[in-house]
């Protein structure tokens, strides 16, 4: 039987193929960059792909891998001083001496830009919409609808 699924799981089964031809096990070192290397320096670096050494027959134990990553010219020294404390932090997270060392590679980094807010809809909209959810046991519920209903109210009026 099938059940709903978050949507994490669906997005991390789209880009695994894509991640794993960069070396990543999975999506989480990516989708928590910023927890990483903190807010300021994750947007002037981004981690391009961990490369790991080939397997020997002799070797017992594998070697660690090295975590390439992109930064931006000015902060690369931030991030050559970081690079003990980073590769101690993705360890942890895979909870095994996954990295051994930081190859850092200078260039621009993808921007990714967080849209700005939409401005609160009219009040028009907003009672409209509180007259066609009604009354509900939950506030909380109740007033989540009504922003949705007036979100969609007004978009769209805005598109016709």
């Amino acid at each position: 039987m099938k059940r709903p699924r978050p949507l994490a799981e669906l997005v991390d089964a789209t880009i695994a193929p894509v991640l794993a031809q960069q070396g990543f096990a999975s999506s989480d070192i990516v989708a928590s960059w910023p927890e990483l290397v903190g807010e300021r320096l994750a947007a002037k670096c981004e981690p391009l792909k961990i490369n790991w050494p080939r397997k020997t027959s002799s070797a017992v134990e594998a070697e660690p891998a090295t975590l390439v990553i992109k930064v931006e010219s000015a902060f690369a020294l931030d991030l050559q001083h970081l690079s003990p404390v980073l590769i101690e932090r993705v360890n942890a997270r895979y909870g095994w001496k996954a990295i051994g060392k930081v190859l850092l590679k200078q260039g621009p980094v993808r921007k990714t830009s967080v849209p700005a807010p939409l401005p609160p809809p009219a009040p028009e909209f907003v009672a409209k919409a509180r007259t066609k959810v009604g009354s509900l046991a939950d506030p909380a519920l109740e007033e989540s609808l009504v922003r949705l209903g007036a979100g969609i109210l007004a978009r769209k009026d805005h598109a016709s």
